[in-house]
């Protein structure tokens, strides 16, 4: 044998390790390492979505999103957007779920899929301190204007009830609740906790109907046919909220609000 042949026993050798790394390989599970969970919602809806003084997201919704990236075994990537571009990122694979304090309809409900829900609320009315406008059904008359923030259920309730009032779209809450605090607009549309928080704020200038006239639910927004990952979202809600997951989130972030609520008499949210 020739110093340059290979010699059997390396021979031997070399290819036990090639098939042992081939079968290592082999068995290897895909998801052990699991793909980040990208959560999409949009970070300007204190104290559920928005940043800290950093920038850094954080809120109820960042926090319940994190949670849910621990339970999954998954890192949570928070994907910041415009509230209607939600729904089409969804859509498109660029986020894999929605947590944005979005209310679950039947029209969304057409395009995406939704988790059971976690949160109870209803739409209310933040009033113009001199407005006559004293309920819903009042809203509906010629001459009044009302205040909405694009894409949400409010506007939605307006465009399809209020075909007397002048309805105003707008791209932010902080917007909508100007033209109701300069005597702009008669009404803003919005979430029962939105409405209170911002009557707060604007106490000489506004008034506050928290008697929801619709009431609404919050859900997970879930790409169609991700039944997988819906029933693992529907697990952790189940376990998030028997193991105390949102007390503890209320009275981290909505202490206040929660104590308010109980003495004016409405049922707290979660």
């Amino acid at each position: 044998m020739s110093l340059s042949q290979p010699r059997p026993l390396f021979v031997l050798c070399l290819l036990v390790t090639v098939l042992l790394c081939a079968v290592a390989c082999w068995g290897k599970d895909p998801a052990e390492k699991a793909l980040p969970l990208r959560v999409g919602m949009e970070l300007s809806y204190p104290p559920f979505e928005m940043t800290d003084e950093r920038g850094k997201p954080t809120g109820i919704s960042v926090d319940l999103a994190r949670d849910l990236g621990a339970y999954l075994g998954r890192e949570t990537i928070i994907v910041n957007m415009a509230f209607d571009g939600l729904i089409p990122a969804l859509k498109t694979g660029k986020i894999d779920l929605i947590i944005s304090s979005m209310t679950a309809t039947p029209e969304r409900g057409r395009s995406i899929d939704f988790s059971a829900p976690y949160l109870q609320t209803g739409l209310c009315l933040l009033i113009g301190r001199d407005s006559d406008v004293r309920k819903s059904s009042d809203l509906n008359r010629p001459g009044k204007i009302v205040a909405v923030k694009k894409g949400t259920t409010g506007h939605l309730w307006a465009t399809t009830t209020l075909q007397h009032a002048k309805v105003l779209v707008l791209d932010k809450e902080a917007a909508a609740v100007l033209e109701v605090s300069q005597g702009k607009a008669d009404a803003f549309i919005y979430d029962q906790m939105s409405v209170y928080r911002n009557w707060q704020r604007n106490k000489g200038t506004t008034r506050a109907f928290l008697d929801p006239f619709q009431k609404e639910s919050w859900a997970i927004g879930i790409r169609k046919r991700d039944d997988v990952l819906k029933v693992q979202v529907n697990g952790f809600l189940r376990e998030y909220r028997a193991g105390g997951g949102f007390d503890r989130l209320g009275n981290r972030y909505l202490k206040g609000m929660k104590e308010e609520f109980s003495r004016l008499g409405y049922p707290f949210i979660f």
